[in-house]
């Protein structure tokens, strides 16, 4: 009987193995994960992920044949498309890049149980109650503050020189959509910039698109010709930077470092980096363990970042200056949106009822302020800061 029992183990144990299998589990070779981006490598914000999804995989050992890249998938069915084409194909994880593919990626997630769905900056799966489908976004806004504090030395800089005076320190911003994800990037810009250079002020102009070469280089350029003297951006090309490069003028972009296109006027950029965030998804969904629902990763855990400073057209001293404020935020020193440092009407900001946990009415759902600070992607991981501050005018 013994034998018998063990010719019978010796025969699963063959099956497994012939079927690509071990007594432990799948065979990793088996698991793939799959990418969804609203463009291709062309759009700064695109590049960034597929940057970190490239250096995630290779890191973690996925072959080429375990990854799968979709691109220019728009906001609408085609991104569910994508997704249930990925499912088909074998993907266990699946990721997608943009706001407007969310209702799409929970649509698939909840059609496909089976497959772990990750989606960046959305706002529905702490509310949505599906165990498969998570959103994630990072504390972006301290970077931005930090670049703007890049901004705010360059500035003062152009004061001193003689190149403008203190009443026209105005700077300009390309912003992509008057959403709560841009308006929390704007003022936190602009923040950063205002701690050291108090009479800052700023003008924004929306493009209403997150990629347009053209919409953004003209939104740039009527800025400056509107008296800007320093251009930043929350949009997904070059158009801006470039711009700038043509009109001598300092500029601070995002995703990417722009020194190579823009070697005398770009400053520096802040950027997300989802390498971290890629590497603990796929090693979470390899392993069978549990993804965060909603996930905002942090600067401590290398998820913020910013590029190179560029020494040739940065104030003096403007390292040293971001290294301390850099300081004081890991420490909880120091808080971006500080209700002290701004004006609301005229008014300081007591209250706050946020919506955070998003309808279609956009309902204020949640009090935000509080200690003194508007309390950012605490509560939810997508920005909800969507105050319109003194000192900044919407074009």
């Amino acid at each position: 009987m013994k034998k018998l029992l063990s010719v019978v183990l010796m025969a699963a144990l063959l099956v497994m193995a012939l079927a690509g299998c071990s007594a432990s589990g799948s065979n990793e070779a088996d698991f793939k994960v799959g990418f969804i981006f609203l463009h291709d490598e062309n759009s700064t914000y695109d590049k960034n992920f597929m940057d970190a999804a490239t250096a995630a995989t290779e890191k973690l050992g996925l072959t080429k044949d375990q990854v799968m890249f979709k691109t220019n998938i728009p906001e609408s069915n085609e991104c569910y498309e994508a997704a249930a084409e990925l499912v088909d194909a074998g993907c266990d994880l699946i990721f997608a890049d943009s706001f407007g593919h969310e209702s799409f990626m929970l649509q698939a997630a909840q059609e496909f149980p089976e497959v772990q769905f990750c989606h960046a900056t959305g706002t529905q799966a702490h509310t949505a109650g599906v165990a498969n489908f998570h959103n994630a976004f990072a504390s972006i806004y301290e970077g931005r503050y930090l670049a703007g504090i890049a901004a705010g030395m360059k500035l003062n800089d152009m004061i001193a020189n003689g190149q403008i005076t203190e009443d026209q320190a105005k700077m300009g911003y390309v912003g992509a959509y008057p959403y709560a994800e841009v308006k929390s990037g704007y003022t936190s810009f602009y923040l950063g910039a205002k701690s050291v250079c108090p009479t800052v002020t700023m003008d924004v102009k929306f493009t209403n698109s997150w990629f347009d070469i053209a919409k953004e280089k003209e939104a740039a350029i009527s800025l400056i010709n509107d008296g800007c003297v320093l251009i930043s951006q929350h949009a997904d090309s070059e158009g801006a930077p470039k711009a700038c490069e043509e009109n001598n003028v300092p500029n601070v972009a995002y995703n990417i470092s722009t020194i190579s296109i823009a070697p005398n006027t770009a400053l520096i950029s802040s950027a997300i980096s989802w390498q971290p965030y890629f590497e603990m998804i796929v090693k979470n969904a390899k392993e069978g363990t549990e993804i965060p629902t909603d996930y905002c990763a942090t600067a401590a855990e290398g998820a913020v970042i910013l590029t190179e400073l560029n020494a040739a057209v940065a104030a003096e001293g403007t390292q040293e200056a971001i290294d301390a404020a850099e300081a004081k935020l890991a420490s909880g020193e120091l808080k971006v949106f500080d209700t002290a440092t701004f004006t609301v009407g005229g008014q300081t900001l007591t209250s706050y009822m946020a919506d955070v946990d998003s309808d279609e009415a956009y309902t204020p759902d949640t009090e935000v302020v509080a200690d003194g600070y508007f309390h950012e992607s605490e509560y939810r991981s997508a920005p909800y800061f969507d105050i319109d501050i003194d000192g900044i005018t919407l074009k």
